[in-house]
């Protein structure tokens, strides 16, 4: 009786051991003006509910630094994620949150051999910002979104990391003409690498959207879940964009594939978005196997 207790015990003790290394690295990206250090929380709630999984939170471009310019920021957040990438044969799951979840496009749009599982976009500008929010006042006291466009759609303007994404729907052309980064990952400008940059970014299983209507950062709330204003400032849904008709990047092929979720949950302010148990709950753990 005692061996076969024992051997009951070693057999558990195996299944949960097996549990625990099923779990896929997690590898985090912070935001504008953040740190690794304020995501305790997150990676907490990770350990919680999935024991034993590999945390990483990348400890670049903190604070001020992360006003460099985003194309800069993913060489050096890729060059830090990549070695984690190699020793998950299974594959990493990336959490990217705000700003950070453009530094994340540009990751997986440039890295041919990635093996990211579950893309998680936390409260991320993906199509863009347009607004006048405090971290606008802050950059740029003396200028309102609408003539940001000013600085932002010229050649210093875009070694500014939020002039990178910044979409003024009123001066659509100077977007275009000027955006360095998020109209080159849109495929809206000339690219000689977008066919490459699509194919990459299609190697994620699951692109995971999670953004809210009182987030007061990310104007609107819906660039989260890649809607945007028209010219007259009325947000049209993702479905209705033509980067999503046109298939530009992969996004209408993720969703044809069932491999687009979006989380959308109310009173939630964005500063928050990482540390609330109810938004890891309902939106984030279930990606995370």
């Amino acid at each position: 009786m005692r061996e076969t207790g024992l051997l009951v015990c070693l057999l558990a003790s195996c299944l949960l051991a097996a549990v625990v290394l099923s779990h896929r690295p997690v590898i985090i990206v912070h935001g504008l003006f953040d740190s690794s250090s304020d995501f305790i929380t997150l990676s907490r709630f990770i350990n919680q509910s999935h024991p034993g999984t590999n945390v990483t939170v990348i400890d670049l471009f903190d604070r001020s630094a992360s006003l460099q310019p985003l194309w800069k920021q993913v060489e050096g957040f890729k060059e830090a994620i990549y070695p984690i990438m190699q020793n998950a044969a299974d594959g990493v799951h990336l959490i990217c949150y705000s700003q950070g979840g453009l530094v994340c496009r540009g990751i997986l749009s440039t890295l041919p051999d990635h093996n990211v599982h579950s893309f998680i976009s936390l409260s991320s500008p993906q199509a863009g910002q347009y607004g006048d929010t405090d971290y606008l006042k802050y950059l740029f006291p003396t200028f309102l979104k609408s003539n940001l466009y000013l600085i932002c759609y010229t050649a210093v303007g875009q070694r500014v990391s939020i002039c990178n994404y910044w979409n003024d729907p009123h001066h659509r052309d100077l977007y275009l003409n000027s955006s360095d980064y998020l109209a080159l990952l849109n495929n809206e400008r000339p690219n000689p690498n977008c066919t490459d940059w699509k194919e990459n970014f299609l190697r994620i299983k699951k692109l995971v959207l999670i953004g809210g209507p009182d987030d007061g950062v990310i104007t609107p709330w819906q660039s989260s879940q890649f809607g945007f204003y028209d010219d007259n400032e009325t947000v049209v849904e993702m479905k209705n964009q033509d980067v999503f008709l046109r298939d530009s990047f992969g996004l209408k092929t993720l969703y044809s594939r069932g491999d687009l979720v979006m989380c959308s949950v109310p009173g939630v302010e964005h500063v928050y978005w990482h540390s609330n148990e109810t938004v890891y709950k309902t939106c984030i753990e279930k990606w995370l196997t």
